[in-house]
Formats: C-alpha cells, structure tokens, sequence
C-alpha cells in the first residue's frame, strides 16, 4: 500500500466534500429564490422546505467529514506503526 496515494486520496475526498456541499446547497437556495419570486405569498413555505433541504445536505456533509477524519487518523496509526527505513 502506498501512503502518498492514501493521503492524496482523503485529501481528494474533503475537497469533493466541500464541493458537492457548495453545489448542492446553492440549487436549493437558487431554487427557492426563483419560487418565491413567482409565488411571494408562498415565501414561508418555501423558505422552510429550503432550510430543510440545505440542513439534510450539511447533515450529510458532516457525515462524510468524520468518516473522512476516522480514515485519516487511522492511516496516521498505520504510519506511526511502519518500521523506518
């Protein structure tokens, strides 16, 4: 097993992280502003079910956020047990 493509590989994955966040999160709110701007009177409605949705998406962000933290510090306790050369 190569370390270097391990830890190139959890660095790509908190990156991919980030991005879907970001990606995710800006649908739902550009979506929301242009359904409240055809339908004003529905702005509590939507307003709810776009604070729902962003808070399913950070949920599922954070989730993936600590798994990724439990593989990197269990590939530090893999490293710290490798014999030095």
């Amino acid at each position: 097993m190569d370390i270097g493509f391990a830890i190139m590989g959890i660095g790509l994955a908190i990156g991919m992280i980030a991005i879907g966040a970001g990606v995710g999160i800006s649908k739902i709110v550009s979506t929301a502003v242009e359904g409240i701007a055809r339908q004003p009177d529905a702005e509590a409605k939507i307003f709810k079910s776009m604070m729902l949705g962003a808070a399913l998406i950070e949920g599922v962000v954070l989730f993936c956020a600590l798994i990724t933290y439990i593989m990197q510090s269990s590939l530090i306790t893999v490293i710290e047990k490798l014999p030095v050369k």
